[in-house]
């Protein structure tokens, strides 16, 4: 032992000795190893970067350094510039950051040999969210379909890579930003021992990225566009993106729950076109992809193995669209509505599965129609054919196989118990060998080629057994999902209910009410985390009103990375702030030849024509792919809308969300244009003063396709 901790410290001392502890300084460029001086550094920075690396075999050791590029993190989507820039060299490791209050954490570029240790980057970027409770807005979907040319840092992220070779991607934590970590072209990487929860766009996201090992990593509620009980679409976000022949990685012992989709596999936007390539040969293993709103694994136009994950209670346990020779086996199904879902796949083995308490346990089927625009059905037989199925157990199904227009299938070895029917077929379904069922499963084990050995020091990242778990717990507020880290009110079902019930969420406690305005009656005056209160409010008030109540119990850090010691007891509020309104809405078919859209009085002058439609609201919120009303045109509609609103004395913001075109009048004032370029929803705010009765109106062009409308008066101070 003596002679150990001997060695230890004559080896320690040249090391210390050669690596020199410096001062830090914003816009700083190291091109050697080096320890910046510890301590908490207000950075703001541009597009530059607060440190820029560039060299090779250095080390920048920033333990104890906390990089804020501001130190105003309630409005993460206004938050700018990058932290660290790692510009090409080989042999290069950042160790130990904290980076908070940026746009972008890290980003490097053309390394070799990248490592990345132990930094959180966590309460960096993210969008501000405009779906709310009872409604989504298709605003607050993502694209990441193109990124040839970086469109995937228009979404930010802690951590960047592009054209990164080698290295290894460990005990990071990435917390409550919007993407924690974006690849492209990077290969042969070691991603372990990260967190990378409680975002909301992606944990991972990887473009034509290939021969990467992804393990032992939390990759958890990484989720947007869900509200429990109301809908559940997603909207592109992802626990493991993988897109555009992202191929050969190996994904195992992860814990991807509780995101938009598990996993997101697509093949990209050159194999829909050509018909070739895709997102292949990648295998995942041991790996749990449960509680997603949309889809625990999605993997199509590709050829994968998936082996030994648990997939619970999604809306479809896979959704494998156009999936060839892909192999499904020993994984774990349960309580999906679907748990295999496979349209136009072909040469599938699904082998050696549990289904317990699926809906239908495994679909097929083939569409003779397809879209149009598609290149890949040009270029591949899209048939639904050739399909293994082979000692399965079938446990508590409604439905085991629901097949349509699928030709030649082996169904042999499977064993179904409490299964109310065994098959449903229809359509062209010909060529089927099926044995009777059995009372036990045929034992087909997962063949060694498609195991992975848990790595030495590989953390257990799976949901420890009681943890919280569900989709239930999936909780989605203006800026994304919630953590339980720190006290919160929700409702229980609308928001807009009278008498309002609210949940007290949060980590164990007690709490009780610190102040009210425009309350009637609480239910309970004081009590623990996990109660349900109920607020009534004072009659006349029924959209403008709060409640604020103050937390007692042990140490909370906010969404938004503010730390609050135990016994100071932060307070937590829920408030309903709508302005009491009532629209008169229009609609004129619009002429382009009459009625010039640059022309703005000219389209005045059309909106108090003849209306072929007319309706009254007392909220300005109308989205639809086929009018709500026959009379409305599908496409080329003007829209006029007008109210009279009463406010306080203040200071407030006006917010509209609209697809193709809209404006917004106060008292006959322009005070937001968004109608110069047409295009798909987006948010447009404009700020304005009130006191009093004013006057408001708004005019909005529908040119085709896709109608949103949406206008929110929001006090700002």
């Amino acid at each position: 032992m003596r002679i150990a901790l001997l060695l230890t410290i004559v080896i320690a001392l040249p090391l210390s000795a050669q690596t020199p502890t410096i001062p830090f300084t914003p816009g700083m460029v190291i091109t050697r190893s080096v320890k910046i001086h510890p301590g908490t550094y207000v950075a703001p920075a541009g597009d530059s970067g607060t440190i820029t690396i560039r060299g090779s075999n250095l080390t920048v050791d920033l333990r104890g350094v906390e990089l804020v590029g501001t130190e105003h993190r309630d409005r993460p989507d206004r938050l700018t510039g990058t932290a660290i820039r790692i510009d090409g060299g080989r042999n290069v490791t950042v160790r130990g950051a904290t980076v908070r209050g940026y746009r972008l954490g890290i980003i490097a570029r053309g390394v070799r040999g990248l490592r990345l240790l132990d930094n959180d980057l966590s309460h960096n970027w993210k969008t501000r969210l405009m779906s709310g409770i009872e409604k989504e807005s298709l605003v607050d979907w993502m694209s990441y379909h193109q990124n040839e040319k970086d469109e995937w840092l228009k979404h930010a992220a802690a951590i960047y890579l592009v054209d990164v070779r080698g290295g290894e991607i460990k005990g990071n934590r990435v917390w409550q930003g919007q993407n924690a970590l974006l690849m492209t072209r990077s290969d042969s990487l070691t991603i372990w021992n990260n967190d990378f929860s409680f975002n909301s766009g992606l944990g991972i996201g990887m473009y034509r990225s290939s021969h990467n090992t992804i393990m032992h990593n939390k990759i958890d509620w990484n989720v947007r566009g869900y509200s429990h009980g109301f809908f559940n679409r997603g909207q592109d976000s992802a626990g493991l993106l993988m897109y555009e022949q992202s191929s050969s990685n190996i994904v195992a012992f992860n814990s991807v729950t509780h995101s938009g989709d598990g996993l997101f596999l697509w093949a990209g936007q050159s194999t829909m076109d050509s018909g070739k390539g895709g997102a292949n040969d990648n295998l995942f293993y041991a790996n749990d992809f449960s509680h997603a709103p949309t889809n625990g694994i999605e993997a199509t136009f590709s050829r994968n193995v998936f082996a030994g994950n648990r997939v619970e209670e999604n809306w479809h346990g896979v959704w494998g669209g156009y999936s060839y020779e892909s192999v499904f086996i020993g994984n774990d199904f349960r309580n999906n509505v679907e748990g295999i879902a496979i349209e136009h796949g072909q040469n599938n083995r699904i082998i050696g599965n549990t289904f317990r308490g699926d809906t239908t346990a495994i679909r097929l089927w083939w569409n003779k129609i397809e879209p149009s625009d598609w290149g890949y059905p040009k270029f591949r037989d899209t048939r639904s054919r050739d399909v293994v199925i082979l000692g399965n157990t079938f446990t508590n199904t409604r439905l085991a196989l629901r097949v349509d227009n699928t030709q030649r299938a082996r169904i042999d070895g499977n064993a179904f118990a409490g299964v109310d029917s065994l098959t449903r077929l229809s359509g062209d379904t010909t060529g089927w060998m099926m044995t009777p069922d059995q009372l036990v499963a045929a034992t087909v084990p997962i063949p060694a080629e498609y195991r992975v050995t848990k790595l030495v020091g590989g953390i257990n990242a799976t949901i420890p057994a009681g943890a919280m778990r569900g989709r239930h717990t999936i909780i989605v507020d203006e800026w994304g999902p919630y953590d339980w880290k720190s006290p919160k009110l929700w409702p229980v079902g609308r928001s807009d209910a009278i008498p309002q019930q609210l949940r007290v969420l949060g980590p164990a406690g007690r709490w009780a009410v610190a102040s009210r305005d425009g309350v009637a009656s609480v239910s309970a005056e004081s009590g623990r985390v996990g109660d349900t209160i109920v607020v009534t409010p004072d009659a006349g008030r029924p959209n403008d009103w709060r409640i604020e109540l103050e937390y007692r119990g042990g140490a909370v850090t906010t969404p938004f990375g503010d730390r609050i010691g135990a016994g100071n007891s932060p307070r937590f509020a829920w408030e309903r702030r709508v302005p009491t309104t009532a629209w008169s809405v229009r609609f004129v078919a619009w002429d382009s030849a009459t009625t010039p859209r640059t022309d703005a009085a000219s389209v005045t002058r059309a909106l108090a024509g003849a209306a072929v439609a007319a309706i009254d609201t007392n909220r300005l919120d109308h989205t639809w792919y086929r009018p709500q009303r026959k009379e409305i045109p599908q496409a080329r509609v003007l829209t006029g809308a007008t109210t009279t609103v009463r406010l306080a004395s203040g200071r407030y913001v006006v917010r509209t969300i609209a697809d193709d075109a809209v404006r917004v009048y106060i008292d006959d004032r322009l005070v937001l244009d968004d109608w110069a370029t047409p295009g798909e929803s987006r948010v447009r705010e404009a700020t304005f003063e009130a006191s009093g009765a004013h006057r408001i109106r708004v005019e909005h062009l529908q040119i085709e396709g896709w109608y949103e409308l949406r206008v929110d008066i929001v006090r700002e101070d």
